[in-house]
């Protein structure tokens, strides 16, 4: 049986963060392969990869959400003689509103898609992890350290994956597998439209763009760090939020949740 090509596996690849990461892997000679649901636009990011010289991505239409996504994946790689050296779980979306106003089901999904898909596919691979000392680069968010009243299922998803990566870090490490949280803070990207938040003005010492957000993580997997907070701006927030009364964090989180949407 021929030896399997060692890849770097990234989910929720067609826009935002996903595409930058998909760019700065392929600039260091990853090959790809792209997991998403629009096909269209994950063909044409991997065209773009190719035009730079690197090789063309593999392009898989997936929804990973769906219980058996992480087998199906696993199967389609091994179909095309590959499999992960490197996971990248940045598939993920928030809602913007009150709990009790905002669908019940899509709540769901969103805690399907952020939490059960990402630790199915952490999980998953970890035989080809440990075997060629790779690495996870989970995407959680800036949102992970507090609660966040006005969009309050999204902010619990993203310190689900900052606890469990955290926690996996540990676990991994002396395996040789590295396992790193990248927690940014405001990316324009189409996450906002897509959770309902309206007023998009961020402050700028805070903003960083998906292509620095993406380098950032890159980086921080290589160098096997637990966490990445891109910006000093964002680092020094978390720490701040750390050493305030929780009942102030939550007043100035739901005071800024109002205000997008």
């Amino acid at each position: 049986m021929a030896e399997l090509r060692p890849v770097t596996l990234i989910t929720g690849a067609s826009a935002g963060i996903g595409a930058a990461l998909a760019h700065v892997f392929a600039a260091h000679g990853h090959e790809l392969v792209l997991v998403a649901r629009r096909e269209q636009l994950l063909a044409g990011l991997a065209d773009a990869i190719a035009a730079t010289g690197a090789p063309r991505p593999m392009v898989l239409r997936a929804d990973v959400a769906r219980i058996d996504a992480a087998r199906r994946i696993a199967d389609a790689l091994a179909a095309d003689g590959r499999e992960p050296e490197i996971v990248v779980n940045n598939a993920g979306f928030g809602l913007a509103g009150p709990a009790a106003a905002l669908d019940r089901g899509e709540q769901l999904a969103m805690i399907d898609l952020n939490v059960r898909a990402l630790t199915d596919l952490s999980l998953a691979f970890l035989a080809a992890l440990e075997r060629r000392k790779g690495g996870i680069l989970n995407v959680a968010s800036v949102a992970a350290f507090l609660p966040g009243p006005g969009m309050a299922v999204y902010y619990a998803t993203k310190a689900y994956v900052l606890s469990f990566s955290q926690a996996l870090h540990h676990e991994l490490a002396p395996k040789g597998v590295r396992v790193t949280t990248l927690a940014p803070g405001p990316v324009p990207t189409e996450f906002q439209a897509r959770a309902g938040i309206t007023a998009m003005k961020f402050p700028r010492a805070l903003t960083r763009t998906a292509e620095q957000v993406a380098q950032d993580g890159y980086r921080g997997l290589q160098q096997g760090a637990r966490l990445v907070v891109p910006g000093l701006g964002n680092k020094l927030i978390t720490v701040l939020l750390g050493m305030l009364p929780r009942a102030q964090v939550l007043d100035v989180a739901a005071r800024l949740n109002r205000g997008r949407s």
